[in-house]
């Protein structure tokens, strides 16, 4: 082959150069020795993860970047010494690179199109917006315990991309928001669209300021949930706190996109199915659809999410309904088939979706991301339930424009999240391997609240607030010795630390009392941890009050069902908007 029928390695798009490899099931990016020199040559100098940007359009195909090779292990990294990786050489003796993509590092791209994988490392870094939200987090997800992330969109007009719809100096709220609950067993997960017009109390924020200084914003009672994110600056760690104080679950991360995420991943992945059972044509959304089957990209799409006057009754909480079907679409799309085996496609969604999330510092990079869709992997999408906060109009308004929480709906609900218990049915065969050692693991724990119980007047216990309500050792003493007959209670103030969930700590020769206890409260055996050794006869037990207590007098033991009524939809299913 001569010099001019030959391809000059600038030339080369990375897309067209991937094949299957046989071994390994992953597809691999093979150039020649010269064409990733030239390539190697190009590569964008990249930074630490942004903490501002204007999005721009998502691009019709990515920019071709040397062949980096971040690795299926965490650790691994970029070639030339970056972040301790090292390349990888595919064959013998040959000099060729290889950029390697795992199928299932498609992972979830909802958390939300977050995800896509180990691409081109330090360049997909720099695309990420970064925010510190201080202690509004946990610190980071662990791997033995369920994880809660926080997706924010809001409808923040500023920025390339965001005109045109309405204000365009608004700060933005949280227009849509969904906490995103993921198992202890990464078997299943729960996603809980909370209402933008739910009528709650925005706690005090410490937020970041750009010079480095923590200001406070002051809480507010009574007031929208949507304003928890942009007014009066607030942040997304504001937005994570009020969500705390309505829930009772406390979140690790958040993720935030705007109308641009919308219309690029829409686009990047091909275009999102969707299913409407009437003509639509609203002006104020602009969009006007026939009725039947679909496929929406661009500025259809998020016409579609961002209408309130096209399906149901017209209201907010008939918008998330058509939010969920959207988003379970979408993420049905993204584990599809055709994205998965389209290296280009792959390589778009990478792309779009960095240059569109906003996150926390405590997964502020590729590295951490990815370490995040390794756990989020393996779910089957028929195991994640889409569902909403119950809740009513409010009754204080003659003009029905907000809601306030169905507490007879919204408690067993949020006790079942809290409890990680799954709304839906997990196929036995997904849990097999850990069934087990878990059922011993239950049967053992289970077993604290079988036998006697000690009457009230022998119970003896020490109470403590380590994460309830202001006030919660005051009223749950009180309510144990006068509705309870347990007269031999005390009060001992705020624990030294906050806890998730409730604990009774006793010896073994309390075992009766602590039944006793136990049955008063409703607690669940997994609140209780008993000592080795038996203790003297006048000590007390110990009952921390967590995150998860609401009350006196309210059960903590989570329900295995979901309340009648309680909306709710799985992701694997293909619903009509109506």
């Amino acid at each position: 082959m001569d010099a001019q029928s030959r391809r000059r390695a600038d030339e080369i798009d990375p897309a067209d150069q991937w094949v299957l490899n046989p071994r390994t099931g992953n597809y691999e990016l093979r150039l020649d020795s010269s064409a990733a020199q030239q390539t190697q040559q190009q590569r964008p100098s990249v930074g630490a993860p942004r903490r501002t940007r204007t999005a721009p359009a998502a691009p019709a195909a990515p920019e071709a970047p040397s062949p980096v090779v971040p690795g299926p292990r965490r650790g691994d990294g970029p070639p030339g010494g970056r972040r301790g990786g090292r390349s990888r050489r595919i064959g013998g003796g040959g000099r060729k690179k290889a950029l390697m993509i795992t199928g299932g590092t498609l992972a979830f791209l909802l958390v939300g199109g977050s995800l896509a994988a180990y691409l081109y490392y330090d360049h997909l870094n720099g695309n990420l917006n970064v925010t510190d939200i201080g202690n509004a987090g946990s610190g980071g997800f662990k791997k033995d315990q369920p994880i809660n992330i926080l997706v924010i969109g809001t409808d923040k007009r500023s920025g390339a991309g965001n005109e045109g719809y309405g204000d365009k100096d608004s700060v933005g709220h949280a227009d849509t928001t969904i906490l995103f609950h993921v198992s202890k067993d990464r078997s299943n997960a729960t996603a809980l669209s909370i209402p933008r017009d739910l009528i709650t109390s925005v706690p005090d924020c410490p937020t970041k300021q750009p010079d480095g200084s923590t200001k406070n914003i002051p809480g507010e009672k009574g007031t929208r949930f949507n304003t928890s994110l942009g007014q009066s600056g607030r942040d997304p760690g504001c937005t994570m706190r009020t969500v705390k104080e309505i829930t009772g679950i406390q979140v690790d991360h958040f993720m935030m996109v705007d109308f641009n995420a919308v219309k690029n991943l829409s686009t990047a992945v091909g275009g999102v199915p969707v299913c409407l059972e009437k003509d639509v044509n609203d002006k104020d959304s602009k969009l006007k659809l026939s009725a039947g089957e679909h496929r929406l990209a661009g500025e259809d799409a998020l016409a579609f999410v961002r209408t309130r006057h096209a399906f149901g009754n017209q209201s907010d909480l008939d918008r998330i309904k058509t939010q969920q079907q959207f988003l379970g679409s979408m993420m049905r799309e993204m584990k599809s088939k055709e994205t998965l085996t389209s290296p280009k496609k792959f390589l778009s969604l990478a792309e779009v979706a960095t240059k569109s999330l906003t996150v926390d510092s405590s997964i502020g990079s590729i590295d951490k991301l990815t370490d995040l869709a390794g756990e989020l992997k393996d779910m089957n999408l028929k195991n994640i339930s889409f569902t909403t906060l119950p809740v009513v109009d409010n009754p204080a308004e003659k003009v029905k424009a907000t809601v306030v929480v169905n507490q007879a709906q919204a408690d067993p609900l949020l006790q079942m999240i809290r409890g990680d218990v799954s709304l839906t049915e997990v196929e036995k065969k997904e849990k097999a391997a850990k069934e087990s050692a878990e059922a011993q693991d239950k049967a053992k724990q289970d077993a604290l609240l079988q036998g006697e119980k000690a009457p009230a007047g022998d119970v003896r216990v020490d109470i403590r607030n380590g994460g309830g309500p202001a006030g919660s050792a005051s009223t749950t003493l009180n309510w144990l010795q006068n509705s309870k007959g347990v007269n031999k209670a005390s009060n001992l103030g705020n624990a030294p630390a906050k806890i998730p969930a409730t604990q009774l700590e006793f010896a073994p020769n309390q075992a009766a009392q602590a039944r006793a206890l136990a049955d008063m409260m409703g607690l669940p055996a997994t609140a209780l941890k008993v000592a080795a050794a038996d203790a003297g006869p006048k000590t007390p037990m110990k009952l921390t009050l967590g995150a998860d207590f609401k009350g006196a007098g309210i059960a903590l033991n989570a329900p295995t069902e979901a309340p009648e009524g309680v909306q709710r939809v799985e992701a694997d299913k293909a619903i009509c908007a109506k």
